[in-house]
Formats: C-alpha cells, sequence, structure tokens
C-alpha cells in the first residue's frame, strides 16, 4: 500500500481508503454486520488507513460497527465522519436545523460515542447546499472542536466550487471531499486544481460511481425496493454509463498490461490526478477490499490506458 499525505495536515493516509455507507443498512444491497466487521479488518491489514463514516449512514450504524472494527487498533486508523444531515437528510425543504455552532458540537459529541473514540482525524460538513446560518455555524464550531482536541482536521463534503470557496475565505479548509472519477471528470475544471494550490486534503468520494466502474451491472439489472439504486434503470444517464464501461472493458483484457479490473482501473485513473490524497471506494466484504486495496501499485496508468481514457472521455488527463 502506497500512502501520500492529506494536505497541509501533514496527516499520512493510504491512497486507498474505506467507504462506510454501504454497511450502515441496506441502501446498498443486503449486508451482514459480521463480515462488514471483517471487511473493515481485512483493510486494517493490508495497510488500509483511512476509513471514511458519516453520523447519518444507517442512522449511526456505520460508526458503530467502525468502531468495533478497530477495537485495539484505533492508533493504526485514520477515522474520517461527517456531520450535518441528522434531522433533515430525509425532507431537504427543511429550517436550518445546525444553526448553532452548539448542536454541530453535540452532533459531533454523539459521533465520539458512536466511533468509541476520543477525537476524530477528520471531521466535515456534510452539508451540500448552502444554508448560511449552518455554514457560518460549522466553520466556528470547527475551530472550537480543534481547541477542544475533539478533531485534529476539518473539511467540507462538497463537489459546488463557489461553495468550497467560500467554506475557505479565511483559509483555514483542511480537506474537501469531491465527487471524481473516470464518469465525472468535472472536478478538473476548476475544484482539483484549486485544492492543490491551496494544499487541502482530497478525499475522492465515488470512484468507482457507486459500483458503475466495476462492470457488473447491465441492462437487466434490478434493484430492490430499498435500494438507493432502484430507479437507475429506467435513467438516461445510467444506460449511457454502461455504454461508457463497455468501452473501458478491453483495458483490462489479457495481454494489455494494465489493471486487472475495471474496478482498478477506475481506481488508479483517479489516483493518477496528484491533488487527491485518497481515495474512497465503499466495501462490504473482505474480497472486495482485496480487489480495491491492489489498485495501489505502480506505474498508476500506462501509457496504453492513459491515450485510451483520453480518447474515451475526449480530455487530456490531469496530473
Amino acid at each position: 500500500m502506497e500512502y501520500r499525505k492529506l494536505g497541509k495536515s501533514g496527516i499520512e493516509v493510504s491512497e486507498i481508503g474505506f467507504g462506510s455507507w454501504a454497511i450502515g443498512g441496506n441502501q446498498w444491497g443486503p449486508v451482514d454486520n459480521r463480515e462488514s466487521v471483517a471487511a473493515l479488518k481485512k483493510a486494517i491489514e493490508l495497510g488500509i488507513n483511512f476509513i471514511d463514516t458519516a453520523d447519518v449512514y444507517g442512522d449511526g450504524v456505520s460508526e458503530e460497527i467502525v468502531a468495533e472494527a478497530i477495537k485495539g487498533n484505533r492508533d493504526k486508523v485514520v477515522i474520517s465522519t461527517k456531520g450535518g444531515l441528522f434531522g433533515h437528510h430525509r425532507d431537504p425543504q427543511r429550517e436550518p436545523v445546525y444553526d448553532t455552532p452548539e448542536k454541530v458540537i453535540a452532533a459531533c459529541d454523539n459521533s465520539l460515542k458512536r466511533l468509541g473514540t476520543d477525537y476524530i482525524d477528520v471531521y466535515f460538513c456534510h452539508l451540500w447546499w448552502d444554508k448560511e446560518e449552518e455554514t457560518e455555524a460549522f466553520m466556528r464550531a470547527f475551530e472550537d472542536l480543534k481547541k477542544a482536541g475533539k478533531v485534529r482536521v476539518t473539511g467540507v463534503s462538497a463537489e459546488d466550487f463557489a461553495y468550497i470557496k467560500h467554506f475557505n475565505r479565511e483559509g483555514n479548509l483542511d480537506v474537501v471531499q469531491v465527487d471524481y472519477s473516470i464518469l465525472n471528470r468535472n472536478p478538473e475544471k476548476e475544484v482539483l486544481p484549486y485544492l492543490k494550490e491551496n494544499g487541502i486534503g482530497v478525499v475522492v468520494k465515488g470512484p468507482l460511481r457507486m459500483g458503475i466502474l466495476t462492470g457488473k451491472f447491465n441492462s437487466q439489472t434490478t434493484f430492490t425496493d430499498t435500494d438507493i439504486r432502484q430507479n437507475w434503470p429506467q435513467e438516461a444517464w445510467f444506460k449511457e454509463s454502461l455504454a461508457k464501461v463497455e468501452r473501458l472493458r478491453p483495458l483490462t483484457e489479457s495481454g494489455n498490461g494494465g489493471s486487472d479490473s475495471l474496478a482498478q482501473l477506475a481506481l488508479r485513473f483517479v489516483l493518477a490526478n496528484d491533488a487527491v490524497s485518497v481515495a474512497i471506494p465503499g466495501a462490504k466484504t473482505p474480497q472486495q477490499v482485496e480487489e480495491n486495496a491492489s489498485a495501489s501499485v505502480r506505474p498508476l496508468l500506462t501509457t496504453q490506458e492513459r491515450q485510451a481514457l483520453e480518447e474515451l472521455t475526449g480530455a487530456a488527463l490531469a496530473g
């Protein structure tokens, strides 16, 4: 496993992390808590030290599973969690919930209890729409949480460039979590160059585009009623994404000298951008963890892969 610095924070993180949304419940298909714990332990065994979760994943269940998995290994992991969606994630048209620093601090305290630790390495604001009073509450709370030793570094999970700059207007934003993949290269235009220039750590969510870049879906795929992907098969963007994945598939065929799987190719693509600190693909089994971890190889992209990806996406690769 290769490691990188999380921006100017100086924290060393594995370039492949563990995304813990799927292990919090059945929103991403069936899940077995015992297997989730085994997957997390396998990740630590393989040198993955960055574990990302959130208070809203399974209404706290994901954080509790992480706590169970890291017992006895707290010093080996960098815990990342997020606050800001509890209380209104089911109703976007709501009144501000986190409108005071005290409410943000209370949310962080609840995460600390569920995680079974007295400090969080990376604490994110999980709001992706701009309600000014809540943004201000988080920014003020972040400073108090750092001073109290409850969190080491703070950041925002967001894609909107103007919002990221607004959050960093005082120059004290440590980390940003952003959606970035072969199928979503929008961050390359403004967000990633800005974060690199300002020494802000970059945590990439969605590097496998919610499973699409694993190549396991096709036009006949269906999802359960509890799965957040249940309506995908009827949506045009999903069908277009499947077609792009099929164009990527030859890059994994024997003799091309590149990745062994589409997932590894997708992860190596993200890591090839030198603004990125860590990619956090989701995993529910030890086998998935092993495949994700194996993407940490050099060179990240072969000449063949780079040229093919440029042709597919119609853009020069950054990094």
